[in-house]
């Protein structure tokens, strides 16, 4: 791993979800594994701290970093990390990565559009909250350029789910009768 001349993991996770080097990313959090294992700790808990503690100079996560750059097989492998802070606000502006996701959605050609959805959607369905609002007080959704009307569904859809979450009714399996009453 890093020595003293070199970059800390943190710095190594980062700059790996800047450029989307996920070969980086995945030595770094390797090597986190090992090292947690070799000083007794749980590997995926030293793992999880090391990616929610850090951050750049700005107060932006990795979530946040590779969201901004549309580093989307870097947030792939983060989502994969068991206990990754998903919606994590950022120091500035107060942003989650979802709010950087469509920021960088709408940064792109309309013609690109679909890889700023693919982020968007990974990021939604991995639990991120589309009802969360930054320092000027906006939804992601309020974020998102009105003539992208995909994204402004997928994050409706989002906030739609997350709303109604538990307010979903279960029905339960009672059989071909549809009760469990034995009055008759």
């Amino acid at each position: 791993m890093a020595d003293e001349d070199g970059a800390s993991p943190r710095e190594l996770i980062l700059e790996a979800c800047r450029r989307n080097n996920t070969s980086l990313l995945e030595e770094t959090i390797n090597d986190l594994k090992a090292a947690a294992s070799k000083a007794g700790k749980k590997p995926e808990d030293h793992v999880a701290d090391t990616l929610n503690t850090a951050v750049d100079g700005l107060g932006n996560g990795c979530l946040h970093i590779a969201a901004t750059y549309g580093s989307s097989e870097a947030i792939d492998m983060l989502l994969d990390q068991e206990g990754i802070e998903i919606d994590e606000i950022d120091r500035m502006e107060k942003d989650t990565p979802l709010h950087k996701a469509v920021r960088y959605t709408n940064s792109l050609d309309k013609s690109d559009w679909s890889s700023g959805l693919h982020i968007v959607d990974m990021l939604v369905d991995a639990g991120c909250d589309p009802r969360i609002r930054n320092k000027g007080k906006l939804k992601p959704i309020e974020l998102a350029d009105p003539r992208n009307t995909e994204l402004r569904k997928l994050l409706q859809k989002g906030e739609f789910d997350m709303t109604a979450g538990g307010d979903v009714v279960q029905e339960d399996d009672d059989g071909p009768t549809g009760s469990a009453s034995d009055s008759d």
